[in-house]
């Protein structure tokens, strides 16, 4: 079995050796790598050209930047392989960790993605992210960041992988539908996890694996204008889309105090009027967004969806 990594990049050139170095010692594993560049102004392009891979390696040039969504599905499309490990340019992955995602995820015919352990790049003693929790106020929480490396150690359920390092089948892509491209950047890999659970599937922990991440390299911060915007704008297409009327109904007055809250930290940070845009902009483009059609035969599973969220939502109150 092989691999297809799929990489967005965007003046990612400082990040480069690193990332194709640590790839090249599990080449074994990897049919292909396809890059795809968003319009970089640095020599990524040229540095890609030029470098020496032991394995196939892709460029796929953009005249502009599409986001990360588009980007990653680009990419798929392109794909030669079953398995597509999506992977951040500012990534460094440890020997062994390519197999490991690749035992794990064709154990099981119901497992949709696998992630590997994150790693904080500058810091490997602590964890960067294990997974994604989504809770009924909608909000994302990265499981384990800042925990020490040594947790963390057996093979779990999460809600939602990291896109920055997960491996996902084509084949359930194909079927159930890949990245949102309205999306651009922020949300897509919670929307498909949603999506995946909507239809099933279930997404898991693959402890064994290590990747090593520095985090924000193309956005710049954890908090800034662009990504506050995109990211409440992402927020609400993530609920229209994927919650039915009903779930919607139910969970209304979580979902209202949830966007306040945030509304109010983001204030205090000085992107309050930022926030309450990319709010606005989600509601007033939300026809814009493919609605997942219900289907009662997944009944069972939106209720296992609302369980998850409510767990998620007492987890996240008692700490």
């Amino acid at each position: 079995m092989k691999v297809s990594v799929v990489t967005p990049n965007y003046n990612g050139e400082k990040f480069l050796k690193t990332f194709f170095k640590s790839l090249s010692e599990d080449c074994e594993y990897i049919g292909e790598i396809i890059i795809i560049d968003n319009a970089s102004a640095d020599q990524s392009r040229e540095y890609i050209k030029n470098y020496s891979f032991p394995f196939p390696v892709r460029l796929i040039e953009n005249s502009e930047n599409l986001g990360f969504a588009p980007a990653v599905n680009q990419g798929i499309l392109k794909a030669e392989n079953e398995y597509i490990f999506s992977l951040n340019n500012d990534t460094e992955v440890k020997k062994g960790s390519i197999k490991a995602l690749l035992d794990l995820i064709s154990s099981d015919d119901n497992i949709f993605s696998v992630q590997a352990k994150m790693l904080q790049y500058k810091n490997r003693d602590l964890i960067d992210d294990v997974g994604d929790e989504y809770n009924l106020l909608a909000w994302t929480k990265k499981i384990g960041e800042n925990h020490e490396s040594s947790e963390f150690n057996e093979v779990m359920e999460i809600f939602s992988c990291c896109a920055g390092a997960a491996m996902y089948k084509k084949s359930l892509l194909k079927d159930i539908g890949m990245f949102d491209d309205n999306f651009f950047a922020y949300m897509e890999d919670v929307d498909l996890a949603i999506r995946s659970k909507i239809y099933g599937y279930k997404n898991l922990l693959c402890p064994e694996a290590i990747v090593y991440h520095i985090g924000s390299a193309t956005s710049g911060s954890r908090y800034n204008e662009f990504k506050v915007k995109l990211a409440a704008r992402n927020n609400v297409w993530v609920v229209y889309k994927n919650l039915p009327i009903p779930l919607k109904i139910l969970n209304f007055v979580f979902l209202f105090l949830g966007f306040f809250i945030k509304y109010l930290f983001f204030f205090k940070k000085g992107f309050g009027s930022l926030y309450l845009s990319g709010i606005r902009e989600g509601l007033s483009t939300r026809n814009k967004i493919n609605k997942v059609k219900f289907n009662f035969k997944n009944t069972k599973n939106y209720f296992k969806i609302e369980y998850r969220l409510i767990i998620n939502t007492i987890k996240f109150l008692k700490k």
